[in-house]
């Protein structure tokens, strides 16, 4: 790559096609930088950063337990819900006791949907399964139970299934905080310069987007996977707010406390203290 290209990961699910909506469409400058752009799965973004194959990224906060010494988490880009998140679906209601007993389909091992239900559950049989595939698979009873994130969340009651725990109810009752589940990530090799400047240009996107949310929804709308317009809609209005464009306190808070969860119940390498840039 040219010193001034940047090599930029996100999944296609519509929170962040919103949030790099006039990044990708030059409706913010891009000061200079040319941003070559990769969709793929939020697993799949994890695991190209464990490999430091991406110079900016989205990923799973859990992840960043792992690349911490090579990435830094930037304030703004987060996905976070408070009294919502990551759903566990089945076809019957079940308590969380009986659900610890049942196999559940799980959308990676590097997703903190995945490390929240094992601080809820404790160690539980699972099996990973591509995200957009875990609903059928409950349905069909190939799986007892399975975690329904992005636009699953709000879809699953279309197949006939229950909700049996919303991991960001659950969060909230236990911290008063929102949920943080996913974040982006700079690689600390590009040198503070490149850090500020794309950090900056992330947050001028993702203010440009909300300035003109009608415009970026439209645009999210082509990465819906069969989700009407509406649905697209309030997906957005779930997970890009006011911690989105900054963490702030209570945000940078939040991620402590889930690693340091985390860390007392030995489900991730130590990843204290936390940077943010």
């Amino acid at each position: 790559m040219t010193n001034n290209e940047i090599l930029l990961g996100h999944s296609p699910d519509a929170d962040e096609a919103f949030m790099f909506y006039a990044l990708i469409n030059e409706k913010v400058s891009t000061r200079g930088y040319q941003i070559r752009r990769i969709f793929q799965d939020t697993q799949s973004l994890n695991e190209r950063a464990m490999r430091q194959e991406l110079d900016i990224t989205t990923i799973s906060i859990h992840a960043y337990a792992y690349i911490k010494s090579n990435y830094t988490l930037l304030t703004c880009g987060a996905s976070m819900g408070i009294d919502y998140g990551p759903i566990v679906v089945a076809r019957e209601p079940m308590t969380l006791e009986e659900l610890a007993h049942k196999q559940i389909a799980v959308p990676g091992t590097m997703t903190t949907a995945f490390l929240v239900l094992r601080l809820i559950l404790g160690d539980f049989d699972y099996v990973t399964v591509p995200s957009d595939h875990i609903a059928d698979q409950v349905a069909d009873g190939i799986v007892d139970a399975g975690v329904m994130i992005h636009e699953g969340q709000l879809s699953y009651p279309e197949l006939g299934l229950h909700k049996i725990v919303d991991m960001g109810v659950w969060w909230r009752q236990e911290t008063a905080l929102p949920l943080p589940l996913v974040g982006n990530v700079i690689k600390r090799s590009l040198g503070k310069k490149a850090i500020t400047d794309l950090s900056e240009i992330l947050h001028e996107s993702i203010g440009y987007g909300l300035d003109h949310f009608d415009e970026a929804v439209d645009y999210a709308m082509t990465f819906s996977r069969h989700m009407s317009r509406e649905q697209v809609g309030d997906f957005v209005n779930m997970y890009v707010n006011q911690w989105t464009l900054d963490y702030g306190e209570e945000g940078k808070q939040a991620i402590v406390e889930l690693f340091s969860r985390a860390e007392k119940n030995r489900l991730i390498p130590s990843a204290l203290p936390v940077e943010f840039v």
